[in-house]
C-alpha cells in the first residue's frame, strides 16, 4: 500500500490496537490481502484475518492480528471504496477502546446477520 510508511511509525505505538482508515480502488478480498502483504513486508507475522463488509454499500472492515517478537498489535483496516488508495487516518486505542470500536464497526457492517451463530461465536471470542 503506498502509505506504508506512515503505517510502520504507527506500529511502534505501545496501545494495542491501530486503527486505520483508508480508501482502496480494491474488492474486499484483494484489499485484506494488501494490507496483510504490507504488514509483513514490514516484519510483522500475521496470526489471524477476517474481512466484514457489506454488498450495498462499498466498505467494510478488516481485523488483523499480528506479532513481532515479543509484540503484539491488532490492526483494523476501515475501508470505503475509492478511486485510488489513500490513507485517510490511523489512530491508535487502548485494549478497551479498541474493543469497543471493533465491536461498533462489525454491528454496522452486520446488524441484519447479528443472529448468524458465526458472527456470535466470533464476537464471543473477542
Amino acid at each position: 500500500m503506498e502509505f506504508k510508511d506512515k503505517i510502520k511509525k504507527e506500529l511502534d505505538n505501545p496501545k494495542l490496537w491501530a486503527v486505520i482508515t483508508f480508501k482502496t480502488p480494491y474488492g474486499p478480498g484483494e484489499t485484506m490481502d494488501k494490507l496483510a502483504t504490507t504488514l509483513e513486508e514490514l516484519g510483522w507475522t500475521v496470526t489471524f484475518k477476517a474481512n466484514w463488509w457489506t454488498a450495498d454499500i462499498p466498505y467494510g472492515l478488516i481485523r488483523i492480528d499480528i506479532t513481532q517478537d515479543e509484540k503484539e498489535k491488532i490492526v483494523l483496516g476501515r475501508w470505503i471504496l475509492g478511486r485510488k488508495c489513500e490513507l485517510l487516518g490511523i489512530e491508535n486505542m487502548d485494549l478497551e477502546k479498541g474493543k469497543s470500536e471493533f465491536y461498533r464497526l462489525v454491528d454496522g457492517i452486520t446488524s441484519t446477520l447479528i443472529y448468524d451463530p458465526i458472527i456470535r461465536t466470533m464476537r464471543g471470542q473477542y
